[in-house]
C-alpha cells in the first residue's frame, strides 16, 4: 500500500520556523520526485518545493526561495521541508506529493496538482500568526 504521511505542522509566530516531514512507503523512493503543494487563492494547489534523485534536482516557488529548504533521507524514505522566517501568508494545509520521474519539472506547471502527481498525502496544517 502506498502511503505519504506528513508530520510537523502546527502554530508558529511570524518569523518563526517549522519542519515538515513526509514519510513515504509502498514505492521505490528514489524513482520519484517528492515535494509539497499548498492551496493558492483562486488556483489549483501550487507547487511549493520538490526534491528528486537525492537532491540532484530541486524546485522552490519564488515565494519561498531563500526561506525554505528541502532535503531527503533515503535511508528513512523521508523528505523534509525546513521552513524559516515564516509569514502569515504561508498559512495553509501543506500536501506532500510524489510523481514518478527523475526531475521536479512539473512543480512549476499550474496544472501539476490536478494532472501530474501520482500519490498524495492527507495534508498538514501550518498556521502562522502575525
Amino acid at each position: 500500500e502506498v502511503q505519504l504521511v506528513e508530520s510537523g505542522g502546527g502554530l508558529v509566530q511570524a518569523g518563526g520556523s517549522l519542519r515538515l516531514s513526509c514519510a513515504a512507503s509502498g514505492f521505490t523512493f528514489d524513482d520519484y520526485a517528492i515535494g509539497w503543494f499548498r492551496p493558492a487563492p483562486g488556483k489549483e494547489r501550487e507547487g511549493v518545493s520538490c526534491i528528486a534523485r537525492s537532491g540532484s534536482d530541486t524546485y522552490y516557488a519564488d515565494s519561498v526561495k531563500g526561506r525554505f529548504a528541502i532535503s531527503s533521507d533515503n535511508a528513512k524514505n523521508t523528505v523534509y521541508l525546513q521552513m524559516n522566517r515564516l509569514k502569515p501568508e504561508d498559512t495553509a494545509v501543506y500536501y506532500c506529493a510524489a510523481e514518478q520521474g527523475p526531475t521536479c519539472g512539473s512543480y512549476n506547471i499550474p496544472s501539476a496538482a490536478k494532472y501530474g502527481m501520482d500519490y498524495w498525502g492527507e495534508g498538514s496544517l501550518v498556521t502562522v500568526s502575525s
